[in-house]
């Protein structure tokens, strides 16, 4: 409550006395304490250097699910005993070089900003992913957003009938809207070759008796709902007559990679994460705010440099990301769109007694595209080794509150829980302002 008070201005705490005095009444208040939190000022946090206005207004975030390896994609270490079998080319940026197995990218460099000195807490998958995903520990009591559900808490509705976020190949366990109403929950897409399921009309079933079954299944909707007047039933509802609108809108199309050329499939990659690109693109093309991408496999505790794993996998990753930059850049999206390529951890940068790298927290790599970001630079960087973080380093929370900065979101805002818990989009985290 002190915390809440001192963000108010003099007419604000006069108010919050009021509502508080209201509140023990039993009359609840949580919502005010919201709206009146929104409307004062947001407090600098000093982050990492000045606070920067963003400029990215849309978002697609690629997870690379597993733990990507640091030391074989964007932090090589030449002729250290740790490198291992990957060897680096050069990039499109002089002097910068990463991978050989990632060709697309260094063509792309430019438009590229590396971090090479993220680190986190924890070596454990589920763990990991929640932290990088929500900033927060994951907490028996509370289910935090991701980040798509924080755009659209504090920018609206953007679509009458997209939705605001997509996840596409998402794991079971991704945190979806957390704490924050229904409403704002992001729609799922298993497969991205064949979009938007169960959206076409059976051919026994006229138009015009589709819409007398939709009429009268409102009518039953209308009593329930007047009977039990809740959030979720709220949102059910909402959720309902939005599928119901976009299954008679020309917007359905945004979901159908059929509607692209063969060749330009092909660019991507004719697997799952190469088409989930691809659908990401189509989506935000079509003002969908938030697109997230989930790519597995990358857990590699053997035989990592064989052919069908670390080089299958990353050159997977290399077609579809760098067909995805390029395609966002030539279409003119791409400096309003912010492009996140991250994962839990790193992998150990001595290879173990199974010619594979294990879990390692330490130190590890992710990277930020377009959006207002400055491309092509590398920011912090590993040991020699590539064991621990040797400068500038980053927590996710704090690569969290750079994307949320490049996207304009406020860090300081205060969000409750339904039991009446204070939480903001980054934690505590302070944005890189020196890659915006």
């Amino acid at each position: 409550m002190r915390e809440i008070y001192k963000k108010l201005d003099g007419v604000g705490r006069r108010q919050f006395l009021e509502y508080a005095a209201k509140s023990a009444l039993g009359v609840s208040v949580l919502p005010v304490f919201n709206n009146m939190l929104e409307a004062a000022p947001a407090k600098s946090k000093g982050a990492k250097g000045a606070p920067v206005a963003g400029k990215a207004k849309r978002l697609i975030y690629l997870y690379m699910a597993g733990a990507m390896t640091h030391l074989d994609t964007f932090d090589l270490k030449p002729g250290h005993k740790n490198q291992g079998d990957t060897k680096g080319i050069k990039t499109n940026v002089p002097g910068a070089q990463i991978s050989e197995f990632l060709p697309t990218l260094a063509e792309e460099f430019d438009k590229m900003a590396v971090i090479n000195s993220m680190y986190t807490e924890t070596g454990a998958h589920g763990p990991g992913e929640y932290l990088m995903r929500t900033s927060y520990k994951e907490i028996a009591s509370t289910r935090h957003p991701s980040m798509g559900p924080w755009i659209q808490r504090f920018r609206g509705r953007q679509n009458k009938n997209l939705p605001d976020t997509v996840l596409i190949s998402a794991p079971a366990r991704h945190p979806s809207s957390g704490f924050l109403d229904p409403s704002y929950s992001p729609l799922p897409i298993g497969d991205p070759n064949r979009g938007l399921e169960n959206t076409d009309t059976p051919a026994y079933l006229s138009e015009n008796t589709f819409e007398k079954r939709i009429d009268l299944i409102n009518k039953f909707d209308k009593k329930f709902q007047t009977k039990f007047k809740n959030q979720n039933v709220l949102a059910y509802t909402d959720f309902y007559s939005q599928a119901t609108s976009l299954l008679s809108s020309d917007e359905l199309k945004a979901f159908d990679l059929n509607e692209e050329k063969a060749e330009d499939r092909d660019k991507y990659g004719r697997n799952s994460f190469g088409q989930g690109c691809m659908l990401a693109r189509r989506l935000v093309e079509n003002n969908v705010r938030c697109v997230e991408v989930t790519f597995g496999g990358w857990d590699m505790h053997r035989d990592i440099y064989d052919d069908g794993i670390l080089p299958s996998r990353a050159g997977v990753m290399d077609k579809a990301v760098g067909s995805l930059l390029k395609d966002l850049s030539e279409r003119g999206l791409l400096d309003e769109t912010l492009v996140v390529l991250t994962t839990e951890f790193g992998r150990t940068p001595v290879i173990n007694q199974n010619a594979g790298r294990d879990h390692h927290p330490g130190v590890f790599s992710a990277a930020l595209m377009g959006g207002g970001i400055k491309g092509g630079q590398f920011y912090g960087k590993s040991d020699k080794g590539g064991q621990s973080v040797d400068a500038d380093g980053v927590l996710p929370a704090d690569f969290n509150a750079t994307i949320a900065s490049a996207l304009n979101l406020p860090l300081d805002k205060e969000i409750f829980s339904p039991d009446g818990r204070p939480f903001k989009v980054a934690h505590d985290g302070e944005a890189v302002t020196k890659l915006l």
